[in-house]
């Protein structure tokens, strides 16, 4: 994720233009008719010129000629567009020829396509709508700062007395400061749930802002599902238990456990089981939760059923948007599910429903990858 500075806007300064053209007069009339204008101008005569410019110093328009010796307009607006370390800069491409591809130049990056001879009015007003537009990047990009930051600290500045408070109540369970009272230890076992819902939540949140924001970062090794999600069920053993339900993780009939190995985020692939376990059991009152895992030579499948609550159509519509939740009355903040597709999508997968109201629900998640019936 880019990370350039935004705090001098175009409107607090006089934007910067860099004009790349191998044609020396063609270069000196934009020069003039820009400077006249109160524009900063710099010129390059050549592609790779050009871009040692942009790479030292970004300007806020490149107005790029497409005919050129060695690299071509179309070259250079690729390598600009490539290069994630360069801001968004839009580019104005120019052409003397009827010959030139304006779709060519469109798909290669460039944000608008101008012929010779070049009017001044029409130039001039092209250059103040890529500008607005470079602005307006600008300040969605400022604004995605701030919000990190926001959500940075916000989730920090949480996690600290909740943690401190779990600390604090577990101590109290303990009795580390004198008996505690029978007619206590109900509240204060429900204090020490609340405040671990309030922790998961701050968690998750950070987790979802952290996939929208694009800097969440996966590493990549050879995944045991079968180990993993034996891990997770018993992990949730307790919780299954506790309502009376059945829960078992089951191999497809012929399927060995070295088939549902693929390349994935162990820690990632370890909350997506979690969450989609966790909620069959939340939502289940009787009967049993059941996680299959099946292989294919496109990947590994994982399904989820259980014989809950179930939901119906239009409930199914919505289920993976953030902050969504059910019609039920159960405790959740909506995220889960959102989050669970977030993991998914990154490991390039999908992940699809299938519920009857009353009856139960199935969550199927594909995940590519090699696997071992290959």
């Amino acid at each position: 994720m880019n990370t350039f500075s935004c705090d001098t806007t175009l409107e607090a300064r006089k934007p910067s233009i860099l004009l790349v053209d191998d044609s020396a007069d063609s270069l000196r009339l934009l020069q003039i008719t820009l400077k006249l204008k109160g524009y900063n101008v710099t010129v390059a005569e050549s592609g790779a010129e050009a871009l040692m410019q942009i790479t030292k110093s970004p300007p806020d328009l490149v107005i790029l000629d497409v005919l050129m010796p060695d690299m071509d307009g179309y070259e250079v607006t690729q390598e600009i567009k490539r290069n994630s370390n360069i801001p968004f800069i839009p580019i104005l491409l120019v052409t003397g020829s009827e010959k030139s591809n304006v779709v060519k130049g469109l798909d290669a990056g460039a944000d608008e396509f101008i012929r010779k001879p070049v009017g001044k009015d029409e130039l001039l007003a092209r250059v103040r709508a890529l500008l607005r537009l470079k602005h307006s990047m600008d300040e969605q990009l400022l604004l995605c700062q701030r919000r990190e930051d926001f959500v940075t600290h916000l989730t920090h500045d949480l996690r600290t007395p909740l943690i401190a408070a779990d600390q604090c109540l577990n101590l109290l369970q303990r009795g580390v400061f004198g008996d505690t009272l029978s007619a206590m230890k109900e509240s204060l076992e429900h204090m020490a749930q609340s405040n671990q819902t309030l922790l998961s939540m701050v968690d998750t949140l950070l987790e979802v802002y952290q996939y929208e924001a694009g800097c969440k970062t996966l590493d990549f090794f050879v995944v045991d599902l079968w180990e993993l999600c034996q891990q997770v069920v018993q992990e949730l053993m307790t919780l299954a238990e506790i309502k009376q339900l059945t829960l078992q993780a089951v191999l497809a009939e012929g399927i060995e456990t070295s088939a549902v190995r693929i390349r994935g985020d162990r820690l990632e692939l370890r909350r997506l089981l979690t969450n989609l376990i966790g909620n069959a059991i939340r939502f289940t009152d009787t009967g049993s939760v059941k996680i299959r895992l099946n292989s294919t030579c496109k990947g590994v499948t994982i399904e989820v059923e259980d014989t809950g609550i179930g939901m119906n159509h239009a409930e199914q519509l919505h289920l993976f948007e953030r902050f969504r939740q059910g019609k039920h009355q159960r405790r959740g903040n909506g995220l889960g599910l959102y989050l669970s597709r977030q993991i998914i999508t990154a490991h390039q997968g999908i992940i699809l429903v299938s519920s009857i109201t009353g009856q139960g629900s199935i969550f199927t998640v594909y995940l590519p990858g090699q696997t071992a019936c290959c």
